[in-house]
Parts: structure tokens; sequence; C-alpha cells
């Protein structure tokens, strides 16, 4: 196989970790981030760094797209609005260039299925998005498999759930004494561990994977009130009150009443189908592992 550059564009909580994964295989890993304090961050952990500003339009100076090149992009589409623009300006930089990469790897959502009213799910289910995020994140997705039809790119986009790991627990929200919506009235909802999804990551950035879109999940989903009560009981914390779905909706924030309107099962069998990568940790539980 030939030499891999990989460039990660957004390098924050999983963009770090699939960089140094990437790095300990000796495979070259630079990174494009949005601050200066970014920067310092990964190049305090051996990560070479660069600025790129997906608010601007014109990035052409910017941005230098290496032989043999595969992209990550991992950045956040912005905060308002239902199109992801810095997708937008991102791959309108990529058409001024000479050359474009091989393959490009985008994080999305399970959340542009909407609601599924808890029913088992694949990547074949018809896409919903009710929050704008999700509808931000669609449009990225639009975006990205036009753009690299058209170039001849392959493309791999993983739907991706609720990610945790155990710097990444709800520890705030359990001890602030906030209510849960009680068992009864919880939907389900879906997850990964970080560390498996950066394990997943790195497989489709170095190795041949088919392109398409893969629901990258552990497989093993359970309701946010179990979610809740499994990590109060692991953290030795009260388990939080809890509530009907009649008070959450004056009671909790928009936010949360957003990701609690929706309830789906994901199927991650095209995932393992397609990857030889294996959970490290196939559920909730096996993570809780005292």
């Amino acid at each position: 196989m030939h030499k891999i550059n990989i460039s990660i564009v957004g390098c924050g909580y999983i963009g770090k970790k699939v960089a140094s994964k990437s790095l300990s295989l000796g495979v070259s890993v630079e990174c494009y981030v949005h601050s200066m304090a970014s920067k310092e961050t990964c190049e305090s952990l051996g990560i070479q760094a660069d600025l790129l500003e997906l608010d601007n339009r014109d990035l052409s100076n910017e941005w230098h797209v290496k032989d043999n090149n595969v992209i990550a992009y991992f950045v956040p589409p912005p905060r308002q609005g239902v199109i992801d623009t810095r997708m937008t300006n991102f791959l309108s930089t990529l058409e001024r260039l000479d050359s474009v990469p091989d393959k490009i790897v985008l994080i999305s959502t399970t959340g542009i299925y909407g609601d599924c009213q808890g029913e088992w799910i694949d990547e074949s289910h018809t896409v919903n998005p009710q929050a704008d995020r999700a509808h931000r994140r669609l449009s990225a997705e639009n975006q990205l498999q036009k753009f690299c039809k058209s170039k001849n790119i392959e493309c791999i986009i993983f739907r991706v759930p609720g990610i945790y790991a155990m710097d990444k627990l709800p520890v705030k929200r359990i001890s602030s004494g906030e209510p849960i919506v009680r068992a009864i009235d919880s939907g389900y909802t879906n997850r990964i561990h970080a560390e498996d999804l950066s394990e997943f990551c790195v497989e489709a950035l170095t190795q041949k994977i088919k392109p398409g879109i893969y629901n990258c999940c552990d497989g093993s989903p359970s309701t946010m009130n179990d979610y809740f009560v499994r990590v109060a009981d692991f953290l030795g914390l009260d388990r939080p009150k809890e509530i009907s779905i009649q008070q959450a909706e004056k009671e909790l924030s928009t936010g949360m009443l957003s990701y609690l309107a929706e309830s789906k099962r994901i199927s991650n069998k095209k995932l393992l189908e397609n990857f030889s990568t294996t959970f490290t940790y196939p559920d909730l539980k096996s993570a809780l592992q005292k």
C-alpha cells in the first residue's frame, strides 16, 4: 500500500485520539485547528498542527493537500442554521487546489434519522432530521458526497450517536440534582466509547474500506434513564430524581428535551461486516467495570 499522509481537520477530543493512534502506527499526521490554544495543545502532545479558519470563504493559502493524502473531517458545524457553511467553505477550498485527496472520512450523527419510535434501524432508513443541529450534519453529508462523487474521491461517513469515555461521563449533570425522565417514559439512546470510535476512524483512514455510510455505534442501545442510573452507581453518586415526561417538559432544558423526543435503536451490522476493528467496549456495562 502506498504511503499514507493523514490530515485531520478539526482536531478536538476524537481528533487527538485518532492522531495519536495513527502516529503510533508510523503514519504521517498533520492537524488543522481553529484556535491558537488548540494548536498549542496538539503540539504539546507531539501532533503537528496549523490554523485553519473554516468560517472564512477563502482558505486556499492555508491548505495544502499532500500526495496520497486522506482527510479526516471532524469539524462541528456552525451553531445556527440548517446549512453547514464550514463544510461549504472547506470544499470550496479543495475545489481550487491542483490535487485532491484519495479519501475523506466524515463524522456525522445518527440524529439525522430523527425519532424512530424505538424501532431498530440501519443505514437504509429514511433520514428525517428534526433538530437544526441534525439538519446541519445532513447538510455536511450531502455536500461531501456530491463533491467526492464529482472528483472520484472515496468517501466514508460515520453516523455516530452519543460518545462517552471515563473522562466524558455526565458527572456534573448527575451531581447537579437535575432530574431525569423515569424509565417508563425514557426512549432508546445509542452510544459508542471514544476509544472504539477512534479505532474505527483509524481503520477507515489507513485501510482499504468499502466507501459508504456506516452507523458507528456499539449496537447495545439502552434508555437515557438506564445510562444515567448506571453512571451514577458507577461513580458512587446519588441516583437522579425521576420525573414523568409531562414534568420534564416543564423542568428540563430545550436541548435535553430535543434528545428525549427521539427514540431509536441503531444497528451496527454493516459496520461489523466491513471493518476488522472489534469493540473493546461492546456495551456500557463493559466500560463501567470497577
